[in-house]
């Protein structure tokens, strides 16, 4: 089965900056899995604390951190629901190109882009149209 996404993808790659650390390379990650926390499309049960979880639902504790912490740096299908996977295999690459496009013009990377509230909810508005879309091609409307 191939993951998701890899932070060590990211960190490895020749456009990572050299001066930034390598869990930058697990914020994006990080964003999408709140955000699928909050739609209730994740559900690892290996361990991940289920106070984590809720600390990353609420915002108190980044997904960036439940990442390198509890998933390796990794995000793979069976840590989402059926239609979790369905959405991530259809939209992840999307969301991908939504980050690159958000902080194109005022960073030199996205990689730059700071784990912060703002940044995720700009990235949560846009996994959310992309969502709305999924479950209206879902509906067949």
């Amino acid at each position: 089965m191939a993951s998701i996404d890899k932070a060590d993808w990211h960190s490895g790659a020749d456009n990572f900056p050299d001066d930034l650390p390598e869990e930058n390379g697990a914020t994006h990650i990080g964003w999408f899995v709140r955000w699928a926390i909050g739609r209730g499309l994740f559900v690892r049960d290996d361990g991940t604390p289920a106070e984590l979880v809720e600390a990353v639902r609420d915002g108190t504790v980044s997904g960036r951190h439940l990442v390198l912490e509890y998933l390796d740096g990794k995000l793979w299908p069976c840590d989402l629901s059926e239609e979790g996977q369905a959405f991530a295999e259809a939209h992840y690459d999307g969301f991908l190109e939504d980050v690159g496009r958000q902080f194109a013009e005022d960073l030199e990377s996205a990689y730059y882009a700071e784990d912060s509230e703002e940044n995720y909810n700009m990235l949560a508005d846009a996994l959310d149209e992309r969502w709305a879309r999924f479950k209206a091609a879902a509906r067949g409307t």
